[in-house]
């Protein structure tokens, strides 16, 4: 029902910042809870922060936890990833999610997005 586009990912070196975007578009946007996952070459994908879908309620991964922010603005139907002190570690594919609850898990997410490339050399 809903579409979703991601934007921001580029290249930087370690210690920089890159601001993700994520637009919904043909549903609800406020009705959906937003995740962001990412996966690295060869790895799992894995879960990186959730928000709820007011935005009253966050969660990360203790790997991101303290270095990204997770938020949303739901009269612009788009949910963001600020994202500091970047890591060789954060490189991947970072994809956002829409789904009906609060989760880490990422088969309980009904659309995703196509996904942008996050690359931090060292």
């Amino acid at each position: 029902q809903v579409q979703l586009v991601e934007s921001g990912g580029g290249s930087v070196q370690a210690g920089g910042s890159l601001r993700l975007s994520c637009a919904g578009s043909g549903g609800t946007f406020g009705r959906y809870v937003m995740g962001w996952f990412r996966q690295a070459p060869g790895k799992e994908r894995e879960f990186v922060a959730v928000i709820s879908t007011s935005g009253g309620h966050t969660a990360y991964a203790d790997s991101v936890k303290g270095r990204f922010t997770i938020s949303r603005d739901n009269a612009k139907n788009t949910v963001y990833l600020q994202m500091i002190s970047l890591k060789p570690d954060d490189t991947a594919v970072y994809y956002c999610a829409a789904g009906p609850y609060v989760s880490r898990v990422s088969h309980t997410y009904d659309h995703w997005g196509q996904g942008t490339q996050v690359t931090v050399s060292s």
